[in-house]
C-alpha cells in the first residue's frame, strides 16, 4: 500500500480528525472513502449529462427491459 502526504491548515486537520472520530474511523479511511465517493459522483454526473445530451439531440438509443432479461437469460 502506498502513502501520500497532504498539507492542510491546523484548523482543517482538527475538523477532519473530529469527523473521523465521530464516525469511528481513521483519518486515512475517511479521506480515502471521501475521495472515492467524489470520483464516483463526478462519474455519475458525466454519465447523466451524456444521457441528457443524447436525449436532447435525438440520438439516444433505448430498448425494452425484456430484451435485457432475454440477453442475460433471466
Amino acid at each position: 500500500m502506498s502513502t501520500i502526504s497532504l498539507r492542510v491548515p491546523d484548523n482543517e486537520l482538527a475538523i477532519f480528525k473530529a469527523y473521523a472520530k465521530h464516525n469511528n474511523s481513521s483519518l486515512s479511511e475517511i479521506i480515502r472513502t471521501t475521495m472515492l465517493a467524489r470520483i464516483e459522483n463526478e462519474y455519475d454526473l458525466k454519465v447523466f449529462e451524456d444521457y441528457e445530451a443524447q436525449k436532447a439531440s435525438g440520438t439516444l438509443k433505448t430498448r425494452p427491459v425484456s430484451a435485457l432479461w432475454d440477453e442475460l437469460k433471466l
